[in-house]
């Protein structure tokens, strides 16, 4: 991932589906809330809530597994309204645990309401063609799927496929 001091870096993310639960008794979790108040094409802006903390991220067209992100701090009772109120509904709910394997950190999302059933990992790179082990839960590959970003979730829920 390369940072800037504007708070903009480029995310460069693989997404995989998971096979099996062997790895939820090693990982830790945490409830997330998010909404959308933009899932342009162009341009998505998420509002995540996440245990005490918020924050208000603002992502750009994803080319290959990169995108522009700039993430932001925002008071958790801003966005508690923001959720309630301007945020597309319905809300993505889920559980993201994090897992280190082989040295690299994983974010596992396991989905709830319209998308459950569903469970994603995640890694975030330094860069694209950057190697890593494959765990053996880890099943196919689905970075390149649009159905599986988050923002799509919301407008076609995994319940629906």
């Amino acid at each position: 991932m390369t940072v800037n001091m504007s708070g903009m870096h480029t995310e460069i993310e693989r997404k995989f589906l998971v096979a099996g639960t062997e790895w939820k008794s090693r990982a830790e979790g945490r409830r997330i809330r998010q909404g959308y108040l933009s899932v342009d094409p162009a341009r998505n802006v998420r509002v995540r809530v996440a245990g005490e903390q918020a924050w208000l991220t603002i992502k750009g067209v994803t080319t290959g597994v990169s995108r522009a992100e700039y993430e932001y701090p925002i008071p958790p009772d801003d966005a508690d309204q923001l959720l309630e109120t301007m945020c597309l509904q319905p809300l993505i709910d889920k559980t993201r645990y994090t897992l280190c394997e082989a040295g690299q950190r994983w974010e596992i999302d396991e989905f709830h309401g319209a998308n459950a059933g569903l469970v994603i990992a995640e890694i975030e790179l330094d860069k694209e063609d950057q190697a890593f082990d494959r765990p053996a839960w880890l099943g196919a590959e689905v970075s390149d799927d649009p159905r599986y970003y988050n923002a799509n979730l919301l407008r076609h829920p995994f319940r629906d496929w």
